[in-house]
């Protein structure tokens, strides 16, 4: 009998591309010339609306949130279902504790003018915070930056940090809709349960 190998993880980045599935990258590259800028860096598909979108319209946030999903890794981040550890710990808070630390979180790691490393201060799981970052592109300046046009190198607004909050909020309530507003008890897992998840 062949014993079970846990799968490898899928390797998603911020530059991966699957075009054939209409899945890209407008993260820009340094050579890019003006008129491919915007595009996709593969393909150069031209599919987003940057100017109805860098309004940063709350009001359009339907239309932004079919934007991003034009990209490889919002797209994963959309569909991608919320690991387990990070679905209790959204319970264990509720949605008001959890939104109080959507706005501690984006201070702290997104709103300095040059926050510590950069790019990556967003973990890939483990909460769902960090979920709702990555598919909104409000995980690191440069996402900020060319999704949302909010420049590097200078403190985020009050304005752009309440219109990231909001995106973040949007996408909680989108994928978490039975959370209560206030904490829930999570009974502890057990050690088989724990160790049955591992090993999917």
């Amino acid at each position: 009998m062949s014993e079970f190998k846990k799968p490898e993880p899928l390797k998603i980045s911020c530059t991966a591309v699957d075009c054939d599935n209409d899945l890209h990258c407008f993260k820009q590259l340094k050579k890019m010339s003006d008129e491919q800028r915007g595009k996709c860096r593969a393909c150069e598909a031209d599919l987003v609306d940057w100017s109805r979108l860098k309004r940063r319209d709350l009001g359009d946030a339907a239309h932004t949130f079919e934007a991003l999903q034009h990209e490889l890794i919002r797209h994963h981040f959309f569909h991608k279902e919320i690991d387990e550890g990070a679905d209790r710990h959204a319970r264990r808070k509720g949605r008001l504790a959890l939104f109080e630390a959507v706005r501690a979180r984006l201070e702290k790691y997104l709103a300095p003018a040059e926050p510590a490393r950069d790019g990556r201060q967003t973990p890939m799981s483990g909460n769902a915070i960090f979920y709702a970052q990555h598919a909104t592109a409000t995980c690191c300046r440069t996402c900020l930056e060319y999704w949302h046009a909010i420049p590097k190198g200078r403190p985020l607004t009050e304005e752009e940090l309440t219109y990231c909050q909001a995106l973040i909020e949007m996408f909680l309530n989108k994928r978490l809709p039975g959370l209560s507003a206030s904490p829930t008890k999570v009974p502890p897992r057990s050690r088989a349960t724990a160790e049955a998840a591992a090993l999917l």
